[in-house]
C-alpha cells in the first residue's frame, strides 16, 4: 500500500491509500478519484515529504541509557479524529447497504454489470489487475479507505 498526498483543481488537499503507483495512475486516468471536499474529479498528486522513522532512539532523559527500538506507529495513528469518524461512518453505511462478496468481487461486479446477476450494491476485494480490467471494461469501482471486518483475520 502507498499513501499519496493529493490535491484537486480547486486546491483542496487530502490523502488517500492505493495498492500501487500504477493503481493511482489507472484510477486517475479513468476519472475515478474524487475530492472529498468538493467532489471535483481533477485530482493530482501533491508535494509530499516522505515519512522517515528512526529505527532507534535514546532515552528521553539523555542519561546515556541504551538506545531503545522505536515502535512503528500504526498507519491511522496520525489521522485526525474527524477523518477517522467519517471513515467509520462510511464503513457502517457500506456494510449496512451492500453485500460483502470477498475475493469474488471482480467476478461478481462483472456478472452484475453484464446482467447475469441481479443488480445490487457490493463490496469486497480485488487486486490491481482485476481492478484495471473492470475499469477498462467500463465497470465502475471505487477504492474504499478500509477493509471489511469480515475480510480480515
Amino acid at each position: 500500500m502507498i499513501r499519496y498526498a493529493l490535491k484537486c483543481s480547486q486546491d483542496h488537499g487530502f490523502e488517500s491509500w492505493f495498492r500501487s503507483a500504477e493503481d493511482f495512475e489507472s484510477l486517475a486516468a479513468a476519472g475515478q478519484l474524487e475530492c472529498p471536499a468538493c467532489g471535483n474529479r481533477k485530482v493530482a498528486k501533491a508535494l509530499m515529504a516522505p515519512r522517515v522513522t528512526a529505527s532507534e532512539r535514546t532515552s528521553e532523559a539523555g542519561d546515556g541509557a541504551q538506545p531503545q527500538a522505536e515502535e512503528t506507529m500504526p498507519a491511522g495513528a496520525a489521522m485526525p479524529q474527524e477523518v477517522r469518524t467519517a471513515i467509520e461512518k462510511l464503513r457502517a453505511e457500506v456494510e449496512a447497504h451492500s453485500d460483502y462478496v470477498g475475493r469474488s468481487f471482480a467476478a461478481e461486479a462483472r456478472a452484475i454489470h453484464d446482467g447475469e446477476k441481479p443488480s445490487r450494491a457490493i463490496h469486497g476485494e480485488a487486486n490491481a489487475e482485476e481492478t484495471r480490467a473492470l475499469l477498462k471494461d467500463g465497470i465502475p469501482v471505487v477504492p474504499l479507505p478500509f477493509r471489511d471486518r469480515r475480510g480480515t483475520n
